[in-house]
């Protein structure tokens, strides 16, 4: 049941066969990299399984898992490294696999990590496809799978389920399904703190939906929404979405390649829209709407579900949070108390500028202080590209808040990388660009940096990898 209160039957088989290119791709990259870190570890004298499941944070959410918590490293320096830094839904799940299964704690955490990688891919498809069809969808999760460290998305770590997570709260978001959004945006506050993204996508969403409501209510009556069935002949469909209707001709050829840019028509201000349910279960058949029932849907129902999606979303962080102070005796800022201890905060990025900047001071290290220079400089470009292109209004808060505590966190410097890969929404723009070439050549063009990705990859994980 969605926010136009039509009743739907859903095709879970159908949306899986929709999705299965961009799985199929998926864990075909993520296969090569699995080889080349196997090869690149042997020839090493070092395992690579070890490398994936028990070091850097995976040893800590093992301990988490089998121990709860409670552990702290002090350092001498005076840092305190405790483990109420990491947030408990991964290890929860590790405890979980090893509770119903003869696996240990890291294979368990290793299993919820591929289960989750998937997820992720196919969330992100199902986000791309709504957006730009299937062919972008499935170049989207391409893209994401051929990212410089996309080998973090098969390790223990907490990344590819926050991930899943999120891109499902969006993608619910827009669609109108908001309880399912802020469940998913819940959990997304107890898998990593940057799930603060997601409530304020959800939030930031359901705001907007309201203020358009109140505008659409002083200005004039609501305008009849069309709801029409699916496979009629006209060769036109008609999505309504919160007294937004969306109208997209079948017939051209022309609809995989459409940006969202070029029909602002296309999604609600607050991006969502009703009716086409690309890449998860999804509508067989859609009712045809009585004659003047859609003036007497309960539009009171639509904005209490509104309503308790964005009461529901930031309940996971929130309790997290809260139950650190509680627990430490320092309050609701306890938890900040905490990330200091790993000499983790916020400062807009001033502390990474300055660590750039000292790049440059020497010779080599200037190369590398460039490559840094560029990689920010595409992640904020890629942004602005967003933006530019008027991506649904979810999207771009989310990519917003996740690139901006990336980027702005005073945090070890090596991290970047890996705390930016939920910004899937940044790829979206890249993705209908690389759907428009025919299929060899983009397929050359995604095997050429897979193979690249999976050999950095298994360089990165064997020296300084992800901290």
């Amino acid at each position: 049941m969605n926010d136009l209160d039509t009743h739907v039957v859903p095709a879970r088989s159908g949306a899986l066969r929709r999705a299965a290119p961009a799985l199929l791709g998926y864990a075909a990259v993520r296969a090569l990299g699995l080889v080349a870190l196997a090869l690149w570890s042997g020839a090493r004298g070092k395992d690579a399984y070890t490398l994936l499941t028990a070091r850097w944070d995976a040893l800590w959410y093992t301990r988490v898992a089998e121990l709860g918590y409670g552990h702290e490293v002090r350092l001498p320096g005076g840092d305190v490294h405790s483990d109420l830094a990491f947030f408990p839904l991964f290890p929860w799940l590790e405890r979980l696999v090893a509770a119903v299964s003869p696996l240990s704690y890291a294979d368990g955490g290793f299993v919820v990590s591929v289960f989750a990688s998937l997820a992720a891919a196919w969330g992100i498809f199902a986000v791309a496809d709504h957006v730009h069809g299937r062919r972008a969808g499935v170049c989207a999760v391409l893209l994401w799978a051929v990212l410089p460290v996309g080998i973090v998305q098969s390790m223990a770590y907490s990344e590819s389920l926050f991930t899943a997570l999120a891109a499902w709260s969006l993608y619910a978001v827009l669609t109108g399904r908001w309880v399912t959004a802020g469940v998913l945006a819940g959990l997304a506050g107890l898998t990593r703190p940057v799930g603060l993204a997601v409530v304020a996508a959800v939030w930031a969403a359901g705001i907007a939906s309201f203020l358009r409501e109140r505008a659409s209510a002083r200005g004039h009556a609501p305008a009849r929404e069309d709801v029409s069935e699916e496979g009629h002949d006209s060769g036109r469909e008609h999505f309504s979405g919160e007294g937004h209707a969306f109208a997209r001709d079948r017939s051209s050829p022309a609809r995989e390649r459409t940006s969202f840019a070029r029909d602002r028509s296309a999604v609600a201000e607050d991006g969502a829209r009703v009716g086409e349910r690309a890449g998860a279960p999804g509508i067989a058949r859609r009712t045809q709407a009585p004659e003047g029932a859609l003036c007497a849907m309960d539009t009171s129902g639509v904005r209490l579900r509104r309503a308790l999606g964005m009461l529901l979303a930031p309940l996971g962080a929130a309790g997290y949070v809260l139950w650190v102070g509680h627990r430490t005796g320092d309050g609701p800022l306890g938890y900040l108390d905490v990330q200091a201890g790993w000499r983790n905060g916020f400062d807009g990025g001033y502390a990474f500028a300055r660590f750039v900047a000292a790049m440059f001071t020497s010779f080599p290290s200037a190369l590398a202080g460039l490559g840094l220079v560029a990689g920010v400089g595409l992640v904020v470009w890629l942004y602005a590209v967003c933006v530019r292109q008027r991506q649904p209004l979810p999207l771009l808060v989310y990519a917003g808040v996740v690139t901006a505590l990336a980027l702005g966190a005073s945090s070890y410097f090596g991290s970047k990388p890996r705390l930016l890969l939920p910004a899937f929404p940044l790829l979206l723009p890249l993705a209908p660009a690389l759907a428009r070439l025919r299929t060899p050549r983009s397929a050359l063009v995604v095997g050429a940096v897979a193979t690249a990705s999976a050999v950095y990859g298994a360089f990165w994980l064997n020296g300084s990898g992800p901290p």
